[in-house]
């Protein structure tokens, strides 16, 4: 058996799925006394209490079982590791060494889980992008980020539906609001708040001059149900208009879209991706609450001194991260610093790097998303 493979396979033996830093024995206890409460028959006398155990039992089932089927999947390697140092075979030797790739990988993955403490980075996230200054450039940035983080909630496995979308008049779009669903989806994902900055030789410029592009990406957590957020009918203006489209016989020939402006805050939601009107108007009403309710956590987490000394305010000209497409190639986190040449890669998706790096000076910093 080569020495690589064992170099490699001796991984395996890290200590992370035991408890250490994801403390899991910890929070098989705590799951276990959920789970005897439960069982109780006077479990959901207390509907609000019931509802946010069984939010926490979500929670908590998501470290303990992927752990207890990593640390199976570890037993079972080591035996066989062990197995084909006293009978060599070339084809189970080349399953076991793509099995320890995959486990190193799901560990490398529940590590940047671990750096999650916020108080909402469990819940699924609300991502909203708005194309800057710059027109049919600016627009067409805006879809190019749309569709990487489409592409990198796909590889998380994560379900996406479109709440808004807003399309530009050549290309590109003016403005997009997604839902992601997927435990930690908010966690994962408020990282990437800030003006993202392009830098390119312009498809739509017949002189092939260097254009530099921005757009604004938000990202909220999605309140539920047991969170209750006031929102007072006299507080708001609703606009009822025509959604946009891309012409034909897609346009919609009724008021269906449905734009909400808070007027105490002067947040704007709108929604215009159903054909009901009244369908619309829940969707923005429910972006309305996500925003109140991040507009209230950024005010509590402001009063308890808890910001990033990094932090740099979210306007055009400061922003977070470059994507330098020529002369060279370059995608550099301006809070980090880290920098990765691959800028394909990265577009197709591959922004974990710069969510971990992110998230590791955050915790090293002692500061938490949201909350504590």
């Amino acid at each position: 058996m080569a020495n690589g493979s064992r170099c490699s396979r001796s991984r395996t033996n890290d200590s992370r799925t035991s408890g250490g830093i994801f403390d899991v024995e910890s929070k098989r206890s705590t799951l276990n006394s959920y789970e005897e409460e439960m069982a109780d028959a006077a479990f959901w006398n207390d509907q609000e209490h019931a509802r946010d155990i069984v939010q926490q039992v979500k929670v908590l089932k998501g470290w303990v079982e992927p752990v207890d089927s990593l640390t199976a999947r570890i037993a079972s390697a080591r035996e066989l590791d062990e197995l084909l140092g006293m009978e060599p075979d070339v084809a189970m030797n080349a399953d076991l060494d793509a099995e320890v790739e995959r486990i190193v990988t799901e560990l490398d993955a529940f590590e940047l889980k671990g750096l999650l403490r916020g108080r909402d980075d469990f819940r699924d996230a609300q991502l909203e992008i708005s194309a800057g200054a710059g027109g049919t450039e600016a627009q067409d940035w805006a879809s190019m980020l749309l569709r990487l983080y489409t592409r990198w909630a796909e590889r998380k496995g994560f379900e996406l539906e479109m709440l808004d979308l807003s399309e530009g008049e050549e290309a590109g779009i003016k403005g997009a609001v997604l839902e992601i669903k997927g435990q930690y989806a908010y966690g994962f994902l408020r990282p990437e708040s800030g003006v993202h900055r392009l830098v390119r030789i312009s498809p739509f410029d017949s002189q092939a001059r260097r254009h530099t592009s921005f757009a604004s990406v938000f990202v909220y957590p999605v309140v539920n149900e047991e969170i209750n957020i006031e929102i007072r009918e006299e507080d708001l203006r609703i606009d009822v208009y025509r959604a946009s489209g891309a012409g034909g016989q897609h346009v919609n020939k009724t008021s269906s879209a449905v734009r909400i402006t808070h007027m105490p805050t002067g947040i704007v939601c709108a929604s215009q991706a159903e054909r009901s009107q009244f369908k619309n108007k829940a969707t923005a009403m429910k972006q309305l609450k996500n925003k109140l309710y991040q507009l209230e956590s950024d005010k509590l987490a402001a009063a308890k001194a808890l910001l990033d000394a990094n932090k740099q305010d979210v306007s055009f000209g400061s922003q977070i991260r470059s994507y330098v497409f020529q002369p060279y190639t370059m995608v550099n986190d301006h809070r980090t610093e880290l920098k990765i040449a691959d800028v394909q890669k990265v577009m197709d998706g591959d922004i974990d790097p710069f969510i971990q790096a992110y998230l590791k000076q955050e915790s090293s910093a002692g500061v938490e998303g949201g909350l504590s």
